[in-house]
C-alpha cells in the first residue's frame, strides 16, 4: 500500500479524546482569572442625577383654511384682510416654541392665492409650514 500500513480491526472509536478539551477549558480559566480583578476595579465617581419627564412644550399649530373663493380662516375664524392676516402671523412667529402653520387649501382655490399666504407666512417669520390634504377615495 502506498500511504502505509492499515490494521485489520476496523473497529469504530468510541471513545471521545478529551486533552484539547481540558486544554481549551484552562486557558479559558486562566483567561477569567486574570481578566476578573481588572473588571471589579472601579473609580467612586458621584454622577449627576437627571429626571426622565419628558418635556411637554408642544407647540400649538395653526390652522389656515383657504376657500374656493379665496378667503382665509385663521383657527376656524375669518381674515378680513392681509393686514389682519400678516399680524397674525407676525403674533404667532414670537411665541416660544414657534407653532406650525397647517394650510389646507380647497382644491379649486388659484396657486396664486396659496403661494401669496405662503409668502407672508415666510415673511412675517413662521419656518414651519405644513400641506393638510384628504386621501383619495378610490
Amino acid at each position: 500500500m502506498a500511504f502505509g500500513t492499515f490494521d485489520s480491526d476496523d473497529e469504530v472509536m468510541n471513545e471521545i479524546n478529551m486533552t484539547p478539551l481540558v486544554d481549551v477549558m484552562l486557558v479559558l480559566l486562566i483567561i477569567f482569572i486574570v481578566t476578573i480583578p481588572v473588571i471589579n476595579h472601579a473609580v467612586k465617581i458621584d454622577l449627576p442625577r437627571a429626571t426622565n419627564q419628558p418635556n411637554d412644550d408642544k407647540p400649538q399649530n395653526i390652522n389656515l383654511s383657504i376657500d374656493a373663493e379665496g378667503k382665509i380662516t385663521w383657527n376656524n375664524a375669518p381674515v378680513a384682510d392681509e393686514a389682519e392676516l400678516e399680524a397674525n402671523i407676525a403674533l404667532a412667529a414670537q411665541r416660544q416654541p414657534q407653532p406650525e402653520l397647517h394650510l389646507r387649501a380647497d382644491r379649486s382655490v388659484r396657486y396664486e392665492r396659496v403661494a401669496e399666504v405662503m409668502a407672508a407666512a415666510q415673511r412675517g417669520g413662521l419656518g414651519k409650514i405644513g400641506f393638510i390634504t384628504e386621501p383619495r377615495t378610490q
